[in-house]
């Protein structure tokens, strides 16, 4: 399936990526058209692929395109979506963080198809995976194209995820918290982190695998009867590392749904 054109406003770090997933070959989309803002991206984009065309301004975008994204920072989303004109029944997919359905569709003011979406930057390579809310064929049939789709029954569930996606830069940090304390502890550097990449990746492979065992299975699995990693595991929880990841959740939660943590 291929969409005649698709339209970015804001030119940032997920919509360079979603362009570069929708036009691997074979390419999603015969034009996309992204806003000016973020110049040197959209730059980049245009000489890259010859389908990518910039507009002069926001407008034009939405002008050209069968489907919108709004890939624009929640803190300026309602002063540059009020300034725009969309068409009723327009496919509109906000990409906006922590914003409300009801406000979005208040700040479009027509009668738009409106779609709310979480993509991760692994889309550019067309893996990982994106929430969607309301359920959507065809938002879903695009968003499996750049890895898999997960269609959100409700709004709680879609704001469960995006709770959950706000573990990303912790598990990075617990990376580099390995990583520093073997080289702290004698080991070189490059070495740490030539170790802790594929261990790391080898584990979500793992958990990613066909057989779909529960976490908690695998925690036990790889927990040897008084072993090093039940050793661990039992430290990290008795330090209170399982209860602050479980609060920070907690917060992110709250935020999402616009309550106080």
């Amino acid at each position: 399936m291929t969409i005649n054109s698709i339209g970015f406003v804001g030119t940032g770090a997920i919509t360079e990526a979603m362009v570069r997933g929708l036009l691997t070959e074979p390419a999603y989309a015969s034009e996309i058209h992204v806003s000016p803002r973020s110049a040197h991206i959209a730059a980049t984009l245009a000489e890259e692929f010859a389908s990518v065309r910039i507009a002069g301004d926001n407008q034009t975008v939405v002008d050209r395109s069968e489907m919108v994204f709004l890939a624009i920072r929640p803190q300026v989303a309602e002063e540059v979506v009020r300034a725009l004109s969309f068409r009723n029944g327009q496919a509109v997919i906000s990409l906006v963080a922590a914003t409300e359905r009801q406000a979005l569709l208040d700040w479009i003011g027509a009668d738009v198809h409106l779609v709310q979406a979480i993509p991760l930057p692994f889309v550019a390579q067309r893996q990982g995976v994106t929430a969607i809310f309301p359920p959507d064929a065809a938002v879903a049939a695009l968003f499996d194209t750049l890895g898999t789709a997960v269609q959100c029954q409700s709004r709680k569930e879609y704001d469960l995820l995006a709770a959950a996606s706000a573990v990303m830069s912790t598990y990075f940090g617990v990376m580099e918290s390995v990583a520093g304390w073997l080289e702290k502890s004698g080991l070189e550097r490059a070495k740490s982190q030539a170790y802790i990449a594929p261990l790391f990746a080898s584990l979500a492979q793992k958990a990613n695998s066909p057989c779909n065992e529960p976490f908690s299975a695998l925690s036990r699995e790889f927990a040897t009867k008084g072993g090093l990693n039940e050793q661990v595991l039992s430290d990290f929880d008795k330090q209170g590392g399982l209860a602050a990841l479980t609060a920070a959740l907690d917060g992110v939660l709250a935020r999402i749904e616009g309550r106080r943590s």
